[in-house]
């Protein structure tokens, strides 16, 4: 954890490794996947956007069967939720190999201070799962204030979460990312926007981020496999979160290229992780 994203597309993937070698593919059933034992796999942007699967997802699916793994900055479903979501639009995956930015910080945050008093600004299956791990909601000076992507973020909730960082509690952010693609190319927000909105209140606010580019979740998921790094594969859209954690484990990356920059948003979500670090 560091302190302080149609079926009827076209991918075009480059394939990069560690020693530099780079080679370019139009569809993801191209990806050579000899000598794979494990693919990490990124979400949004690289198989989903929004509710359209992008082509080639059923043939890497089918390819890699129980090898795939799911590396998600997604800080609004639990793995079960979104394996739900996922089978209604044909993707079959069990939860047990889906690794999420938001369920995984909040299974942190209760592994490391269990029964800690929190507040959670996110979606209903982290604040769910948070009480079925026994963190506790209602103090007025909570431990731990947790940010993931919430819908429901306004000037109130600003305000609260300011009170109660100022009243002692510890920031914790699921994901740095300022947006994820829409299948239109359009920026979806995401959690790393509500944090810029605490941090222009408190620019020298320290806090941590618990999903990618920090290699939390590719480390669960390889550990999960029982599988070295060296045997696996990283597959996704943003060089600098996905990239990173495949640099930080010593694994290739495979880069997820669709014609739409994510610079923007994985610039903000490295100088998030810059400044949290600092």
């Amino acid at each position: 954890m560091h302190e302080s994203r149609n079926r009827s597309r076209t991918l075009e993937l480059r394939t990069g490794s560690l020693d530099g070698s780079v080679s370019m593919v139009r569809h993801l059933d191209e990806i050579a996947l000899d000598g794979v034992d494990v693919v990490l796999c990124d979400l949004d942007g690289c198989l989903v956007a929004g509710d359209h699967v992008f082509d080639g997802v059923d043939a890497l699916f089918r390819r890699a069967g129980e090898r795939l793994h799911i590396v998600s900055n997604n800080s609004a479903d639990t793995a079960e939720t979104l394996c739900e979501r996922l089978a209604a639009l044909g993707v079959d995956i069990l939860p047990d190999r889906v690794w999420l930015a938001g369920e995984q910080t909040i299974r942190h945050v209760a592994r490391t201070l269990p029964r800690a008093s929190v507040s959670i600004y996110g979606a209903l299956p982290l604040r769910a799962l948070a009480a079925q791990l026994g963190l506790r909601f209602g103090a007025p000076r909570p431990d731990i204030v947790v940010l993931a992507r919430d819908e429901e973020f306004n000037i109130k909730r600003l305000a609260q979460i300011l009170a109660e960082l100022d009243g002692g509690a510890r920031l914790i952010v699921t994901n740095a990312d300022a947006s994820h693609p829409g299948i239109d190319g359009r920026p979806i927000p995401e959690t790393g926007a509500l944090l810029a909105a605490v941090r222009a209140c408190l620019p020298d606010l320290d806090y941590s981020v618990f999903g990618k580019p920090a290699a939390a979740l590719g480390r669960l998921a390889l550990e999960r496999a029982g599988v070295e790094a060296s045997r696996a594969l990283f597959v996704g859209d943003n060089p600098e979160t996905d990239g990173a954690v495949a640099a930080a484990l010593g694994m290739p990356f495979a880069h997820v290229v669709r014609g739409v920059s994510r610079g923007a948003s994985a610039s903000f979500a490295t100088t998030q992780m810059a400044e949290a670090r600092s």
